[in-house]
Parts: structure tokens; sequence; C-alpha cells
């Protein structure tokens, strides 16, 4: 049997990775941060311990920080949410031309109809 996982491993959350491009002098925790191409302010606070500096990556969902991690594992991020980004927009062009039948050729009865 397998040790239990700490709660860090068993917690599931979408984050994006970004990178900080300027601390926030006047607001000690904010944070301008890159995120794929866009510059938002990023609440760095529940990071006070990690001594985040610019040029650092951070996991960040709904505008928060959550984590510092490195540059190999924001890039991987990065490329899996591209990924799935790519997967799900096919197959919703996939679930968009798959009609089976158009409305002239099916036979809806009225009370489905409502």
């Amino acid at each position: 049997m397998s040790p239990p996982r700490s709660a860090r491993e068993t917690q599931m959350c979408l984050g994006i990775p970004g990178q900080v491009l300027e601390l926030m002098t006047e607001h000690p925790d904010l944070a301008r941060v890159d995120v794929s191409g866009v510059r938002r302010v990023i609440n760095i606070g529940l990071l006070d311990e990690e001594n985040i500096q610019i040029g650092d990556w951070i996991l960040i969902h709904v505008g928060f920080a959550l984590s510092k991690i490195d540059e190999t594992e924001a890039k991987a991020a990065l490329q899996f949410l591209e990924d799935i980004g790519d997967a799900y927009a096919d197959e919703l062009m996939a679930l968009q031309s798959s009609a089976i039948l158009d409305e002239q050729q099916a036979e809806v009865p009225d009370a489905v109809r409502g």
C-alpha cells in the first residue's frame, strides 16, 4: 500500500503560469505578471515566504499566486493548457459538424417540440 498523499498532492485547481515583471513597491502584496503575453497585477501575498523576485514564475488562480514554480514546470504547464485548449476547440468543431439530421429531415413529435 502506498503512503497517503499530502494535501498539496491531492488538490486540483486550474492555474496558469505567469512570470513576474515588476514588484509593486507601494503595494507589497501585488506584482505585475506576464501571462502568455497578457500583463496583469496579481496578488502574491500568499507567497510571502517564497521571496518572489522579478523573473520568477508563479502559478496563478483567479488573481492570486498559489505557488512559485520553476521555468521548466511553467513551460510544461503552458504547453498542457495550450494542448487542452486546442483539443476542446477541436471537439466543439467536431460536435458542430456532426449533426445526424438537419431540421428539415427530422420528424420531431409536437410533444417534444414543446
